[in-house]
């Protein structure tokens, strides 16, 4: 499985993940089969509010799933419209991420989950899940 995951900066594995999916300013691309790494910029990082593109970074990227601790509702439901399943994941690193993954410990977002706005920052959120 190919999972994409936001961070803060490409440091492999022990990656630290950012909490919002839109505004982080790469994202990490893991074969959970082979453990390999690829970091992409986020080019859509400063976006207005609503205006995400989630898979414009990713577009030439295949991915199964993204593991995310916060996202907005637009985001979700193009990720979702390309057939790309959500997680919900509150952990600090891409190693914990993906150990609770493989445990299945990470449940899928729902729209429930979604963030209702954008705060200010990379970790801000105006609602939705917070660590």
């Amino acid at each position: 499985m190919r999972i994409c995951i936001p961070i803060m900066e490409d440091r492999g594995v022990e990656s630290a993940v950012c909490e919002h999916f839109g505004s982080a300013p790469a994202f990490l691309i893991v074969d959970t089969e082979t453990n390999q790494t690829r970091a992409i910029v986020n080019g859509d990082q400063h976006h207005a509010h609503g205006m995400c593109q989630p898979l414009s970074a990713l577009a030439s990227q295949a991915i199964d799933g993204m593991v995310v601790g916060g996202i907005g509702r637009g985001a979700l439901l193009k990720l979702q419209a390309a057939n790309i399943q959500v997680f919900l994941s509150g952990h600090a690193t891409v190693a914990e991420t993906l150990t609770a993954l493989k445990e299945n410990r990470l449940q899928p977002v729902g729209l429930e989950h979604a963030c209702a706005q954008h705060g200010q920052g990379a970790g801000g959120h105006g609602g939705g899940v917070h660590r």
